[in-house]
């Protein structure tokens, strides 16, 4: 039986019925938010408890987990001097491992579900930098709905972050873009 990839999703500026049709096109049951704010000044229609009600009303299963593989960690430590999320330390931490497991079980569980967060381009956002890094050193396959609702994988979204010419990935790590392992 053919596997179902990890989706992740920004909701941006969409329309909430262009929103839930890319989550029904790709047939997920649960929706996973990874915003450490579960909320929207912009886009109110996605704070937490809105997006809740409509997700459930259309079939969809809400999990919060910005608390554990969010973008912007409690964790003061996870913080350089200038106040930017050090993606290195962030996936050392136990928060966020044990977070990520439950992404893995959920995978090999085969569970539909789509990862969640505001950013619309997946090359801006945590889920691309850190969480599909971490999941493709995995094998975890990860397909990004980008900013215009199209399926993008993971080594097509990180060569659009780094533009293709990168000699290290983000953790600082030689490029080996030959590997499959890297990138998923």
């Amino acid at each position: 039986m053919q596997k179902y990839p990890l989706y992740t999703i920004g909701h941006g500026n969409r329309k909430v019925d262009d929103f839930l049709n890319l989550l029904k096109e790709v047939g997920v049951l649960y929706l996973i938010d990874v915003r450490s704010q579960p909320y929207s000044k912009f886009n109110p229609q996605y704070n937490q408890s809105d997006l809740k009600l409509l997700l459930e009303n259309n079939g969809i299963t809400y999990v919060f987990m910005g608390d554990s593989i969010g973008g912007r960690p409690k964790d003061i430590s996870c913080y350089d001097t200038e106040g930017k999320v050090n993606y290195e330390i962030v996936k050392n931490r136990l928060f966020f491992k044990e977070g990520i497991e439950r992404l893995k079980t959920a995978y090999n569980k085969n569970i539909p579900l789509v990862i969640m967060c505001s950013e619309s381009k997946p090359c801006e956002c945590h889920r691309s930098k850190l969480i599909g890094r971490v999941l493709s050193l995995e094998d975890i396959p990860m397909k990004h709905i980008d900013e215009k609702g199209k399926l993008k994988d993971q080594i097509t979204v990180i060569n659009e972050l780094n533009k293709g010419v990168a000699e290290f990935n983000l953790f600082g790590e030689p490029e080996n873009r030959t590997s499959r392992k890297v990138y998923l």
